[in-house]
């Protein structure tokens, strides 16, 4: 007959563990990747509003909405679409949206605004 040795302190791990284990690896994942789609997000934010020749307000884009959504390649890829503000006289505040699909920027659509000569 074969005995295992079970050491006392530690135990063996069971499912619930692992897949709570498993559970926080993906959560930490998700963060880590939208943190880089925030990032992406406002450099193209201030790349649109710089080509613009808009002020780019508050250095900041918030997201509105997460789906998931087929890319070209055909893989699930997570949509996020972002909000952000910008001026172009300097005393008023206009609204831009912008949407990712993975990492790639699918769409930026401003407001209209008046263009300073």
């Amino acid at each position: 007959m074969i005995q295992r040795f079970i050491h006392p302190v530690f135990s063996p791990m069971d499912f619930t563990d692992l897949l709570f284990i498993l559970l926080l690896a993906a959560l930490a994942g998700f963060w880590l990747d939208s943190l880089r789609a925030l990032e992406t997000a406002r450099n193209a934010g201030k790349r649109a509003c710089n080509s613009a020749g808009v002020q780019f307000l508050d250095d900041t884009v918030t997201v509105t909405a997460l789906a998931l959504k087929r890319n070209t390649g055909g893989q699930l890829a997570i949509r996020r679409t972002y909000h952000f503000e910008f001026s172009d006289t300097g005393d008023n505040r206009l609204e831009g949206t912008l949407v990712l699909l993975g990492a790639r920027v699918e769409s930026v659509e401003m407001e209209p605004f008046r263009f300073m000569q």
